[in-house]
């Protein structure tokens, strides 16, 4: 999977990913701000981050690797663990 490797993970434009896939400004999506208690998303919002990170980084994500995800953070670590092949 090299063609992993030659994507890098920039934490702005992965801001903006998650942004528009749960149709907020990406201002609201602070590094750290809680998926669910502070920006109130369900599953099927949590879907489509997985659905956009997929498509858009060429990795596949599983439910059980998503399930602890809670901020963006978490995406950022997510995303780079796996194009790193970590």
């Amino acid at each position: 999977m090299t063609k992993n490797l030659e994507i890098t993970v920039d934490r702005e434009e992965l801001r903006g990913l998650v942004a528009d896939a749960i149709e907020r400004p990406p201002a609201e999506v602070v590094d750290d701000a809680d998926f669910i208690s502070e920006l109130d998303l369900d599953s099927l919002m949590m879907l489509e981050i997985v659905v956009r990170l997929e498509k858009r980084y060429r990795i596949k994500v599983k439910d059980e690797e998503f399930a602890g995800i809670t901020s963006l953070n978490g995406v950022y670590d997510l995303v780079t663990a796996k194009l790193g092949g970590t």
